[in-house]
């Protein structure tokens, strides 16, 4: 009598095997696009701080207590110095894409602001300013607004375009 030894996968086992692959693969992959979103949201909650405290940086050395209008004039270093007020990422453009955000600053220029130390001229600082990261994925339901009151906000729609320079949005609540 010959007795056959069997070698390899049946097909079944290839079949239990690519399923369990499936079920594992179905419960694993919404919660990484969860935490990829999560650590997109930090990124952008941590630029706005940037932008805050560059803000800040900028009136208090830079500019006799007027703030910067857009991102690249805090991107640019001060006369004598390599460094800017932000991180040169946020600083290339006026509007910058960042870890699936976009970033935005403005500031209404103010007519007898003086010239800064970085080569702003004189009328083109700002007395306040809002800056923004809108989620640039359409899945993303978290948007963050900023402005010179120093409080970031959140919402699940955009708030850069109605945030005020300085109150609270319409729309929104305060990250703490």
């Amino acid at each position: 009598m010959n007795i056959r030894k069997a070698h390899g996968f049946a097909l079944i086992d290839l079949i239990f095997v690519c399923g369990m692959i499936g079920l594992l693969s179905s419960i694993a992959v919404p919660k990484m696009l969860m935490a990829r979103q999560s650590a997109a949201a930090a990124s952008a909650i941590g630029s706005l701080r940037a932008i805050n405290s560059g803000e800040l940086t900028y009136a208090l050395t830079c500019a006799s207590g007027f703030y910067a209008p857009n991102l690249t004039t805090l991107g640019a270093p001060p006369a004598g110095s390599h460094e800017p007020f932000i991180t040169p990422g946020l600083g290339i453009a006026d509007t910058v894409t960042k870890a699936n955000y976009i970033f935005q600053l403005s500031g209404t220029a103010y007519a007898s602001a003086p010239g800064t130390c970085n080569g702003l001229a004189g009328g083109l600082a700002a007395q306040a300013y809002k800056a923004g990261a809108d989620a640039a994925e359409p899945t993303n339901p978290r948007f963050f607004a900023t402005n010179a009151s120093g409080q970031i906000f959140e919402d699940t729609a955009s708030l850069f375009a109605a945030m005020p320079e300085v109150d609270p949005p319409a729309s929104g609540h305060i990250l703490r």
